[in-house]
């Protein structure tokens, strides 16, 4: 019987900080942008806005990139801070314009030119941002 209390404690601390690890948005609604600065942030960082709803308190655009890649982003609405993303790139789609420092101006990949990369499977980049 004693034995089993200090597992007991580990499971119940286990479970008490899954629960404070919350990915909700907890910003006053008095605080929050507008649906169409929104909508607006997204089209700036490339990304056509297929839908826009609003789910735990955050905002949530589902649209596609300008390479045609499926994206889901879930937007702080009073800072406009990605919280996560979710990209569902297609078959030899270029990767790089996700990952950090390999953006020109543009927002395009840095780089001369493109690479003729062979066909993969369509992949699924997910990214929480904390």
């Amino acid at each position: 019987m004693k034995a089993l209390i200090p597992v007991a404690t580990v499971v119940a601390l286990t479970f008490s900080g899954a629960a404070l690890a919350s990915d909700d948005c907890h910003s006053p609604m008095a605080d929050w942008k507008s649906r169409e600065a929104v909508t607006a942030h997204a089209t700036g960082l490339g990304i056509t806005t297929e839908r826009l709803k609003i789910d735990d308190g955050c905002y949530e655009i589902r649209g596609r990139d300008t390479d045609g890649n499926r994206v889901e982003l879930k937007i702080e609405p009073a800072t406009l801070a990605i919280m996560e993303l979710d990209v569902r790139f297609r078959p030899g789609a270029n990767t790089s314009r996700y990952l950090p420092g390999s953006q020109s101006q543009a927002g395009r990949p840095s780089g001369s030119g493109s690479s003729a990369a062979p066909a993969a499977p369509a992949t699924t980049t997910r990214a929480e941002i904390n």
